[in-house]
């Protein structure tokens, strides 16, 4: 296929994704986030190039991509920030290396360099905090019932919502405490559940009176005159989001925490409590130790023993 104009790049890019789809087994949301990226890359570069050929994009090239980029407005009306642009470029070196095992003339992918961004605060929340949140949903409805199992895994898990909303009643073994995820990459990982999660998704699927699928349903409202297909009724990534802030407020905890912060009290209290590094890296499912190490600076108990030992403000 020809790379010479928009319409050939745009055929390789979608060669590409079918790639990340099958061989690499990314989400969806992830393949559709390449797609926009690849192709702001390929819709520049034929703005700014209109006779370019992919084999010519060089480092001069995308020195001025990483330019543009950074006079694009992102959200609020402000800059795009450094990571957002990381990504842009994380999704063409990945679509070159592509091309070279595909025998594609294109430049070396490590001569580009990703935008380093800031280090950004680890948010988690307290023993305390997890409590105070997890206690304020304590109703006896079903939706009541639900919202506290929502919470009670996220932690008990460290799942990521992704992984959460995609849960199904036949692949949670609640006797034995467990189950299998499919996480970031394809790859699978085994997640166990507290005996206080245990319980809440007992009370909540106790409560259904229903024959749908997945974990976690939409409640309330009217009762649908015909049956909802099973994926209609699956709560989204979203609805959980704003449940998580919905007791984030209700509870009074000033720290904004997300699903994904619950991840990190997850990880956090794992350490605390004296977990191994790489048993956290497992149960995290992460490719990298280093993505977990970014735990340890909260987490050091030998740090804290210093500063308190040495520190005159604790004398």
């Amino acid at each position: 296929m020809s790379d010479n104009n928009l319409e050939g790049i745009t055929g390789l890019i979608n060669d590409f994704l079918e790639h990340l789809e099958v061989e690499r087994g990314l989400s969806l949301l992830t393949i559709r986030n390449y797609r926009f990226w690849l192709m702001r890359f390929a819709k520049w570069l034929f703005s700014e190039f209109p006779d370019s050929k992919l084999f010519q994009v060089d480092v001069e090239k995308v020195r001025k991509f990483r330019l543009w980029l950074g006079r694009q407005k992102g959200r609020g009306d402000s800059q795009m920030s450094l990571v957002t642009q990381g990504y842009h470029v994380i999704a063409l070196r990945s679509f070159l290396k592509w091309c070279s095992k595909m025998k594609i003339v294109v430049m070396s992918p490590e001569t580009i360099d990703v935008p380093k961004s800031r280090s950004r605060e680890l948010a988690f929340l307290s023993s305390v905090q997890v409590s105070d949140l997890l206690n304020t949903a304590n109703g006896a409805k079903i939706k009541d019932l639900r919202d506290r199992a929502i919470l009670e895994t996220l932690f008990s898990t460290g799942l990521r919502v992704s992984e959460l909303v995609k849960l199904d009643r036949d692949k949670i073994n609640l006797e034995r405490g467990e189950f299998s995820v499919i996480g970031k990459g394809g790859r699978a990982r085994v997640v166990f559940l507290s005996k206080r999660a245990i319980e809440w998704l007992n009370k909540y699927f106790a409560k259904r009176k229903d024959y749908y699928k997945p974990v976690f349903i939409r409640v309330g409202g009217k009762k649908p005159e015909v049956v909802t297909p099973d994926e209609k009724m699956r709560l989204t990534s979203r609805s959980v989001q704003r449940l998580v802030e919905y007791y984030r407020l209700k509870s009074g905890i000033p720290i904004k925490i997300t699903p994904h912060g619950l991840r990190h009290s997850f990880a956090t209290d794992l350490l605390q409590g004296g977990a191994d590094l790489r048993a956290v890296q497992e149960l995290l499912g992460h490719k990298n130790i280093a993505t977990t190490q970014i735990y340890t600076h909260v987490t050091n108990r030998e740090l804290r023993e210093v500063h308190q030992r040495a520190h005159s403000g604790n004398k």
